[in-house]
């Protein structure tokens, strides 16, 4: 088995074993079990728990990012993107397997004592903040920087009240306080399709 592949393979395990049941309580040997690589062929690829937990955070901020854009990316009006991100949160909600913030989950259990994983952590926080900075800049908003300061706020206000409650509408009533805090930033987007196919889709799945 190619390193590359060995360590996909790994990461894959890891990616359902810790999001789903926490850092603390998956050991190596488990993640070895799922993941089908030898134990040490493990300890080849990732020399540390610390190690893989930090590869595991790394890759899941790529594609947690590259999902979200892609479907803020589908509003073709710049004024709408902003808004778009909590119709994409209020999907993630909906899945079956939403277990809140990965990030914030791996920081309360590693972050006072792993800087490896603190920093994951921040600077996943950081690109997303980055990320919501460039859509209310291309939306022509006032101070853009302090409105991605709250949107953050905001975004991460949803993920924990919808991981503590179970309730996907968490991502409605974020938007709604989202949507007050763009147009006093001069941003008003007149496109609510995106909302109202993703409530469609779900009810559909759910009804």
């Amino acid at each position: 088995m190619e390193d590359i592949e060995a360590e996909g393979r790994l990461l894959d395990a890891a990616e359902v074993l810790f999001y789903g049941h926490g850092v603390q309580a998956v050991g190596m040997d488990r993640i070895r079990a799922a993941s089908g690589v030898s134990l040490k062929r493990l300890y080849q690829c990732f020399a540390s728990k610390e190690e893989l937990v930090e590869a595991y955070l790394r890759r899941r901020d790529r594609r947690w990012r590259g999902a979200l854009a892609t479907r803020v990316a589908a509003e073709q009006s710049a004024a709408d993107r902003p808004l778009a991100v909590f119709d994409w949160l209020e999907e993630w909600f909906g899945e079956p397997d939403f277990r809140g913030c990965a990030f914030l989950n791996a920081f309360g259990e590693m972050g006072a004592g792993s800087a490896a994983v603190a920093d994951a952590v921040r600077d996943h926080k950081a690109e997303v903040r980055g990320y919501l900075l460039g859509l209310v800049r291309d939306a022509g908003a006032a101070d853009p920087e302090a409105l991605a300061d709250q949107l953050a706020v905001i975004v991460d206000g949803a993920i924990t009240t919808a991981a503590v409650t179970g309730a996907p509408g968490a991502a409605g009533r974020a938007r709604s306080a989202a949507a007050v805090v763009l147009a006093a930033a001069g941003v008003t987007g007149g496109n609510t399709e995106g909302r109202e196919r993703s409530r469609g889709k779900r009810n559909r799945a759910t009804g």
